[in-house]
């Protein structure tokens, strides 16, 4: 169990991020959650597919690699790609919503709260977190802003994959990749937007998609498969040596 506290400037006023210098465990996965609130970011640099969660609900991932634990974007000192997505950057902060598993804030709206545990803190070295008379410090707003996209992409997922599949805009696929003459991946379990679908939709279905705010972002889902073309290229540059 993490050691999990609200984020406040009297107990904390000394605590500090340090920058990794390298990869972490938490950069070094094949697919990531991403969310609908990032997905003009996203589409530009990964393939974005859904996958079921234990829950059985949709959930958006980007593809990064194609072997387990494989992050293909990542270079010797981190991510080499101009956008990271918010579950990675987030760090080892996270929004506290009031529930009864979270008594900390019972009773406030939401909250930061931090992982005092995550060896990327310290009160010696690093980036502050707040201004020496107590206010924010700049990289604390950055995290606020990665937090809040966060909270509010999780508030789109449900009404975002319910108005998809209402439109009949889901379909499974089972991602087949060959980097070579002999060398073939296959990732099962993905779903994605069909294109087919996507054609056939009604003026007055794509007008209720786009009133709800989410027809641009079936069309994202569907200009970031070309990004598969992307990851091959790398994994074959890794093969290569």
């Amino acid at each position: 169990m993490t050691n999990t506290a609200v984020l406040n400037n009297v107990d904390h006023h000394d605590l500090k991020f340090i920058p990794p210098s390298a990869p972490t465990d938490a950069d070094k996965v094949n697919q990531v959650l991403v969310f609908p609130t990032e997905f003009p970011e996203v589409q530009r640099e990964f393939p974005i597919f859904f996958r079921k969660g234990q829950d059985g609900a949709f959930q958006p991932v980007a593809l990064l690699g194609l072997d387990k634990d494989e992050n293909l974007f990542l270079g010797p000192k981190g991510w080499r790609t101009r956008y990271i997505p918010a579950i990675i950057t987030r760090g080892p902060f996270l929004i506290g919503l009031p529930s009864p598993d979270n008594p900390q804030v019972q009773g406030q709206g939401a909250m930061i709260q931090v992982d005092l545990d995550d060896p990327r803190l310290s009160r010696t070295d690093g980036v502050p977190l707040f201004l020496p008379h107590g206010g924010n410090a700049p990289f604390l707003n950055q995290i606020t802003g990665v937090l809040q996209l966060i909270h509010a992409g999780h508030q789109l997922m449900a009404p975002m994959f319910a108005a998809f599949e209402e439109a009949g805009l889901i379909e499974p696929v089972t991602v087949e990749i060959n980097t070579s003459d002999t060398n073939k991946y296959v990732v099962p379990d993905m779903h994605t937007i069909s294109a087919e679908a996507m054609s056939a939709l009604s003026a007055e279905q794509l007008k209720t998609l786009h009133d709800q705010g989410f027809l641009h972002l079936a069309y994202m889902v569907l200009s970031s498969t070309g990004n598969v073309s992307h990851l091959i290229d790398l994994k074959n540059m890794k093969q290569a040596g």
